[in-house]
């Protein structure tokens, strides 16, 4: 009987403590919005990041303030997007103070390196994650929902 009641209270403690437990999503990435995209760019075409950042502003006028969270998230030739002289700078600037993220894939950058002899300068929003295709993976278990124009 007492090792029939020290197995129930095991099982027990074992599921509340799998109940209580605390996400592991750190304080800087919790949100609160009710809607959360990662926008995948990883195409040269010029084209496409219009379109990325089309969807980016499309998703910003379509919720009410605070209701969605972006992030776009550049690697391979995408990256071009969040280099400092693209075309696009402006947008990207402007969609950041709206709250858009933009995430620069470290994998890629370092490839640049490599071939150029020297690191290429980047847009000031972007922050580099250590691989962009390991970013979409993370945000899309912290369930985001993935969108790739």
């Amino acid at each position: 009987m007492l090792n029939y009641s020290r197995s129930i209270f095991l099982v027990m403690t074992s599921f509340f403590m799998m109940l209580t437990a605390v996400p592991t999503v750190s304080a800087a990435e919790a949100t609160f919005a009710d809607y959360k995209y990662v926008l995948h760019i990883s195409d040269l075409d010029p084209s496409k990041q219009e379109l990325i950042l089309n969807n980016a502003s499309n998703l910003l006028a379509a919720y009410p303030p605070g209701a969605v969270e972006i992030e776009i998230v550049a690697y391979g030739p995408g990256l071009r997007l969040l280099t400092e002289n693209n075309v696009n700078a402006q947008r990207v600037d402007s969609l950041s103070q709206s709250g858009v993220k933009f995430s620069a894939c470290g994998v890629t950058i370092k490839g640049w390196t490599t071939q150029l002899g020297y690191e290429p300068k980047f847009n000031k929003v972007a922050k580099v994650v250590p691989g962009g295709i390991v970013r979409i993976g993370e945000l899309v278990k912290q369930g985001y929902i993935y969108v790739k124009p």
